[in-house]
């Protein structure tokens, strides 16, 4: 059994969220489908909160209230990962990775690492830009075209190695190929040598996360990449559905 209001808070948040973090009345009521009067109550209680601050533009935006709590949620996501994640490096003899996109940055939340004595490892809590990173592909793949110019607009798609994608116009075809195949490859262009595939993890009809298996070059190339994906998605949408919320 929901508490209205309760429902009504938290669709306030998401539609901040969605709107990248800012957003007016306007906006929120066009979303949420509230009353304005109804709205400015809720955004009231959540700015007493810390949960929502208001712009000098009078717009609302995600307050640093919502930091505490996100910061532990990420750190517990990252506990519930780890046995799909082992599931994946028993699939692939390779170090297996999640990631999440926040703002502008792929952050690395949780790890397995391969038993092998030659094995990479990407640190939990390293923050890389997405587009030169399989998990960065599949993250934004999940974006529209103009959330995806925009993000490049403002980091400018530095080049990290030869193999570095950084024209707009070529990394949106590479997300076009992405959506049809269903995962994303980075061939060393984050790291010489270093090639991961990695796939979406689903929460309900979004894309809140990326898993992925990362190795040396010649040994991810050695195996069956169509094969291997098939059975990353499986793991993956397995952990989607529990972070899926209840019906």
């Amino acid at each position: 059994m929901s508490v209205q209001s309760v429902d009504r808070a938290l669709d306030v948040l998401e539609a901040l969220a969605e709107h990248g973090g800012e957003a007016g009345l306007s906006e929120i009521a066009a979303r949420t489908g509230l009353p304005y009067g109804t709205i400015h109550r809720l955004l009231q209680t959540l700015l007493s909160r810390g949960y929502v601050r208001q712009e000098s533009d009078r717009r609302y935006a995600l307050g640093g209230g919502l930091v505490r709590l996100g910061g532990i949620a990420e750190r517990m996501v990252g506990v519930w990962a780890q046995p799909y994640l082992t599931r994946m490096v028993e699939l692939s003899g390779e170090t297996a990775n999640l990631a999440v996109l926040e703002g502008d940055f792929i952050v690395y939340v949780a790890q397995v690492p391969s038993p092998r004595r030659l094995r990479m490892f990407a640190e939990v809590g390293r923050r890389v830009l997405p587009h030169s990173t399989a998990v960065g592909k599949v993250l934004l793949a999940d974006r529209t075209t103009d959330e995806a110019l925009s993000l490049f607009e403002r980091t400018g798609m530095p080049r990290k190695t030869a193999n570095t994608i950084t024209d707009p116009q070529s990394m949106l075809a590479e997300l076009d190929r992405v959506r049809v195949r269903g995962y994303a490859m980075d061939l060393g262009e984050e790291e010489l040598g270093v090639h991961c595939l990695a796939v979406p993890v689903q929460d309900g009809n979004r894309v809140v996360a990326a898993m992925s298996v990362s190795g040396p070059a010649e040994r991810i190339d050695a195996l069956d990449r169509d094969e291997l994906a098939t059975g990353m998605r499986k793991i993956a949408t397995a952990f989607g559905t529990e972070l899926s919320p209840a019906p």
